[in-house]
Order: structure tokens, then C-alpha cells, then sequence
């Protein structure tokens, strides 16, 4: 790969958090554009060529996420840059050329009051057992609610928490709990396969990172039936719109 290349990434990063931009889109034959206070608008007018953005995806995956994304057509995985931050980054294929999108993961865990979490969420997260849902729509902030209610448990419980995620977006770290982090691609193929042996790793805590798939939520539940507290996520607007979805989740 080009060091220029690596180089110009990285500060393309850098500047990305500076204008505290949420997104960033890298596609070829167009400029990088940052999502900033919810518009999205081009950084600069120079556009990326193919051969760049192949060098970026060459930068982003290992060899494993490269044989899945050859395979998919599409991946989703978390990236770190030393001294820049952490981004959830999603390479897809569009018109026969790789694009990606890299939503920023803010470090920093917040707390329920922080969030201005009601009350309810305090209780869910001190629950022995059962199945609580965190719903809502792209960058609601799901994946920081579960941070949160994660980051709780970690310094208030002594127990084995287990996490399925694609990818691991924010970094827990053992306190009070004893916390396993799995990533899709790198540490498990998929959400299936790992729900289908984590029985065998004694968790007490399970948190799988999106409910995708009728296997998975029929695991979710019947790990939640056998006494542990499983978390999850679906992409959905209201209360009503879940239960439709998990109805259209099973067979008629």
C-alpha cells in the first residue's frame, strides 16, 4: 500500500473529528464527504480514485475480513486510529466499485444520567433474567444505550458478561464483571454460530448486537428462558412497528 495514501487517511480521520463530523463516505469518483450536524457535504473537491479507495479498504481489513467481503460483497467492521479515535466502517460494493461509510465511535462511555436515560433503564439492567430490546432508527443511539447499561453492570455485578457484536464498537474493559467481547468476522463467523456455543462459556449477561435473523432472536430467547439477561437491538421506529417485526420474524 502507499504511505501517501495511508498518510492522506489518516488525516482525513483527524480532520473528520475535528469538525466533529458523525459520518465519513469515501467513494470513488467522488470526494469525501462528512456528515456534519446531520448534512452531509463534500470536504474537499479533489476526487478519490479507485485504486485509492482499494488501498484504504487494503488498510481497513485483515485477510480474514478480506476473503469475507470477497465472498458478501459487503462487511461491516470497527477500526481504530492511534491517536485519532474508533469508527464502526461498513465496505460495500455499489456499481461494481468498493465504497465505505465510517460512522465515528465517540470513546467515552456515558452514564444513565449523562444520557438522560428514565429510570426504567436502571431497573432493566438490575433484572436477574429476561430479554429487553433496545429499539429505534439509525443513530438513535442504540449502541450507546447498550454501552451504557453494559458499562453499569461492570461496576456493579460480579458476572460473566458475553458480547456478540459486528463490530465491536465500544471497549469494556473487566471491573466488578468479567467481560468477553466477540466480534463477527474475527472472532466468530457469525451471530448464530457463536449463540450456538456460548451455553459453554457460563455467561450470566448476554448482549447480542442486532436481532437480524429468526435463528438468533429464537436463541435470544431461549437463553433468556434458561435464567440469563440477554440484550439486544432492532431497527425500528415505535413499539408497535417491534412487535410487527418480531412477528414477521417467525413463520406463519
Amino acid at each position: 500500500m502507499s504511505s501517501t495514501v495511508a498518510a492522506q487517511f489518516s488525516k482525513l480521520l483527524q480532520l473528520a473529528v475535528q469538525k466533529d463530523a458523525s459520518d465519513v463516505h469515501i467513494k470513488a469518483g467522488s470526494p469525501p464527504y462528512f456528515r456534519i450536524d446531520g448534512e452531509l457535504n463534500p470536504h474537499e473537491k479533489d476526487v478519490i480514485r479507485p485504486e485509492q479507495v482499494d488501498e484504504i479498504v487494503d488498510i481497513l481489513l485483515n485477510d480474514a475480513q478480506k476473503r469475507y467481503f470477497q465472498k458478501r460483497g459487503e462487511i461491516d467492521l470497527a477500526f481504530s486510529e492511534k491517536g485519532v479515535g474508533r469508527f464502526r466502517v461498513n465496505v460495500f460494493r455499489q456499481r461494481g466499485a468498493i465504497s465505505l461509510v465510517m460512522r465515528r465511535i465517540k470513546s467515552k462511555i456515558l452514564s444513565f444520567e449523562q444520557l438522560h436515560l428514565p429510570d426504567a433503564t436502571v431497573r432493566f439492567a438490575e433484572m436477574p433474567r429476561g430479554l429487553i430490546l433496545i429499539t429505534g432508527t439509525t443513530g438513535s443511539g442504540k449502541s450507546t444505550t447498550l454501552a451504557a447499561i453494559v458499562d453499569y453492570i461492570n461496576n456493579r455485578r460480579k458476572c460473566h458478561v458475553v458480547t456478540i457484536e459486528d463490530p465491536i464498537e465500544y471497549v469494556h474493559y473487566d471491573r466488578m464483571a468479567v467481560i468477553n467481547q466477540r466480534e463477527v468476522t474475527i472472532d466468530t463467523e457469525d451471530f448464530s454460530s457463536a449463540l450456538k456455543s456460548i451455553m459453554r462459556q457460563d455467561p450470566d449477561v448476554i448482549l447480542i448486537g442486532e436481532m437480524r435473523d429468526l435463528e438468533t432472536f429464537q436463541a435470544a430467547i431461549s437463553a433468556a428462558e434458561t435464567g440469563h439477561l440477554v440484550f439486544s437491538t432492532l431497527h425500528t421506529t415505535n413499539a408497535i412497528q417491534t412487535i410487527d417485526r418480531i412477528i414477521d420474524l417467525f413463520p406463519s
